[in-house]
């Protein structure tokens, strides 16, 4: 099975990647014909590395804040201007590998279902050994299978489809492909996650200041979501934005305040933290986590509701002011000294004990609670 090279194109959007671009754009060239790198004003010689492997490069105007929903459009729009043969495209973040054999895999399941509009399939980590925020973000990335709401960066997605609904929201500094979900499932269309290996990504978070900023944009696209299409039926990232404000806002204010007319009983509302932790840590350990990895897990998602909150009142403080957040970055450039090593995708080796064993579905993490 092969899919047809005339059939799809791949978009690589990027900011400063370095080798990790290099990896990424060696492991498309071996299935597509037709290839975008778009940059957002990379510093590290990134457009020069992708012209001399052949890959067609857009830079992005640098008057206009730079958003990856922007580059995917510019992508996916130049893509039909010098192909516009091609039915499907490919978005890959510019800091992941694409897995051999992922497009095949995917063309071959749009084609059995006409209403799908994108498939997607596992994107591991690439050293989750390497930090405790690594694993976290391997943790996150193993989401179920099957019918789902929304994508991730990665996906192939019909190209019609895509321009039905006007292709991503350039506004959005973040969250913009469950957005752009929402605006597919409202035309009838279907996303699906499939049970294969689709990409390596490389998160390269080290420290504790990263994993914070991560938060703090997950926290600022959950409160813009929710503007956009947080009324019934939909009801978009309404329950992260309650959850975020109750536990990092309303908790902590009321236990505080109530403290001296209660005579310090107002502060066993902070009692309510390892009770959620443990909630969390219960139904981790049902979906199959190791015991290290359900404590972690619900120890990090208890504690990113701060975090969470503080993108949520950055996210309506700009808005308030008529204004347009910046960008909310947790990276810095890659370094340039050589590839890094693949990492196994079955999980043998250094990354086995700290990613809980699968069996083809793999566990499924907690939800957010």
């Amino acid at each position: 099975m092969s899919a047809h090279p005339s059939r799809f194109g791949v978009v690589v959007i990027g900011r400063n990647e370095g080798e990790r671009l290099r990896i990424c754009l060696q492991s498309v060239l071996r299935s597509a014909a037709r290839i975008v790198y778009v940059d957002s004003g990379s510093t590290d010689g990134s457009p020069a590395l992708a012209q001399t492997l052949g890959v067609e490069v857009v830079a992005l105007d640098l008057a206009i804040p730079f958003t990856a929903a922007r580059a995917r459009n510019a992508g996916y729009r130049r893509l039909l201007e010098i192909a516009p043969e091609l039915t499907l495209v490919q978005f890959v973040d510019g800091d992941c590998e694409v897995v051999a054999g992922w497009t095949e895999v995917a063309v071959a399941r749009l084609d059995e279902r006409p209403e799908l509009a994108v498939v997607c399939g596992r994107r591991r980590e690439r050293h989750p050994e390497a930090s405790i925020y690594n694993q976290l973000c391997d943790m996150e990335w193993n989401t179920p299978l099957g019918e789902a709401t929304a994508c991730g960066g990665d996906a192939l997605m019909r190209l019609s489809a895509l321009e039905a609904v006007g292709g991503f929201n350039p506004e959005l500094i973040a969250g913009e492909e469950p957005e752009l979900c929402v605006r597919l499932r409202a035309r009838g269309y279907r996303i699906e996650r499939l049970d294969a290996e689709m990409t390596l990504h490389d998160a390269a978070m080290t420290r504790f200041g990263q994993w914070w900023q991560r938060n703090v944009r997950a926290g600022h696209a959950y409160a813009e979501g929710a503007a956009l299409h947080g009324r019934p039926p939909e009801r978009h990232n309404v329950r992260a934005v309650q959850r975020a404000v109750f536990w990092a806002g309303l908790v902590p204010a009321l236990a505080v305040a109530g403290a001296v007319p209660t005579a310090g009983a107002s502060l066993l509302l902070f009692a309510g933290y390892p009770v959620l932790a443990a909630r969390v840590y219960r139904g981790a350990r049902r979906g199959g986590w190791s015991a290290r990895a359900a404590a972690l897990s619900a120890a990090f998602i208890v504690l990113g509701k701060f975090p969470e909150l503080r993108g949520i009142l950055k996210y309506r403080w700009s808005r308030a002011r008529g204004r347009r957040s910046a960008l909310i970055e947790y990276k810095g450039p890659a370094r340039s000294a050589g590839p890094a090593p693949r990492a196994p995708l079955s999980g043998e080796g250094a990354g086995a004990a700290a990613r809980p064993a699968t069996d083809g579905g793999g566990p499924t993490p907690p939800r957010r609670p």
